[in-house]
């Protein structure tokens, strides 16, 4: 890996990000604004005495699930844009290897998850009121988390696609499972068993595991942690998978 190709590939993609001012908005305003239209949905539901609101249970979970979302969608068209146009070709016939590629894709939208994530938790909890029990930098930093498993997933799938279309295409059969399957609609204890066993093998229900973890408990557990290894390891296998796929047609 050489780091002043890394640097400029990671300079290349975040001006390229920064000129498409609707996938900035995208990233940076949609889970903010959601999270606002979720609070609002659940503003009248009653709250039994001595536990969490509805919109403190739900909410904490979205602040995973929606940087997942979005980055996976950000980043699958993307990637398929770079191979459509021929970038992705000619980046391969430079001295930058895959690693510095998927470096390059995972540090720039690394910051702008971050950028996500912060803004999203400012909003939850400095303006929505959104308890927890947890610390709100460990939200911070499982959200980040969550969006660069969705940059991963969403690097890998898009291989298997010829146009942009068929990458968006990819959602319903990757991403709504998960959501169905991680616990945020039905707790994954409650599952039949064979439904259980599918979520137990999806890497959304460890972040939302993660998060859950956050929402009850004021300190650090050890299933917290287990969580984050789980979908650290995810990731690293998702990015392992995008970089078997990035060959060059041509010679």
């Amino acid at each position: 890996m050489n780091a002043r190709i890394y640097a400029a590939g990671t300079g290349r993609i975040l001006r390229q990000l920064r000129a498409d001012h609707r996938s900035v908005a995208m990233v940076l305003l949609v889970p903010s604004l959601l999270m606002v239209l979720l609070y609002f949905l659940y503003q009248d539901v009653p709250t039994p005495p001595n536990q969490q609101s509805l919109f403190d249970r739900i909410a904490i979970t979205m602040l995973g699930i929606l940087p997942f979302v979005v980055m996976f969608l950000i980043t699958s068209i993307s990637m398929q844009r770079e191979r459509t146009s021929g970038t992705l070709e000619r980046l391969l016939t430079t001295p930058m290897s895959k690693l510095d590629l998927l470096a390059s894709y995972g540090s720039a939208f690394s910051l702008a998850a971050f950028g996500q994530a912060l803004l999203a938790c400012t909003v939850a909890f400095g303006f929505l009121g959104l308890d927890i029990e947890g610390s709100v930098g460990w939200v911070l930093v499982i959200a980040v988390l969550g969006a660069m498993l969705g940059v991963a997933i969403g690097l890998l799938c898009s291989a298997f696609a010829r146009t942009e279309f068929q990458a968006v295409q990819f959602m319903p059969v990757v991403v709504i499972p998960q959501l169905f399957l991680c616990g945020l609609l039905v707790p994954r204890d409650q599952m039949p068993n064979w439904l259980a066993a599918i979520s137990n093998v999806l890497p959304l229900s460890y972040l939302v595991d993660a998060l859950q973890e956050i929402s009850r408990y004021p300190g650090v557990t050890g299933r917290m942690w287990t969580d984050i290894a789980v979908v650290t390891a995810f990731t690293v296998a998702a990015l392992s998978g995008a970089a078997a796929t990035l060959r060059r047609r041509t010679q």
